[in-house]
C-alpha cells in the first residue's frame, strides 16, 4: 500500500474534517470525532485526517501510484469546495 501526505495550514481544521466526513458519509462507512476521521473510499484506498489547532493533515492510502494521485485529487477538490471562504495555497503532498 502507498502513503502520501499533506498538512494544510488552517484555524478551521476540524470543522472542514466534519464537514467531509458528513459529506462522504452518505457513501461509505465513515468514522470520525471532532479531532480525527477516516473515509475508506474502497478496500485499497482511503484517507485519515487529523485536526489540531492551526492544522488538518490529510493521508491517503491506495494500492498503487495512479489510485494515489487520484485520492489525493478528490480530496483536496473536495476541501477546497468546503474551504472556498479560505485559500488553502497549493497543498503539497509527499510521499511517506
Amino acid at each position: 500500500m502507498l502513503s502520501s501526505e499533506a498538512r494544510i495550514a488552517t484555524p478551521s481544521g476540524s470543522k472542514y474534517l466534519q464537514q467531509l466526513c458528513k459529506h462522504w458519509g452518505h457513501k461509505f462507512e465513515v468514522e470520525f470525532t471532532p479531532e480525527r476521521g477516516r473515509v475508506p473510499f474502497a478496500t485499497d484506498r482511503a484517507c485519515d485526517f487529523l485536526a489540531t489547532s492551526d492544522a488538518l493533515t490529510l493521508r491517503v492510502q491506495a494500492a498503487d501510484e495512479d489510485s494515489l494521485s487520484r485520492t489525493e485529487r478528490v480530496v483536496i477538490d473536495h476541501l477546497k469546495r468546503f474551504a472556498f471562504r479560505e485559500d488553502l495555497g497549493d497543498v503539497q503532498w509527499s510521499r511517506l
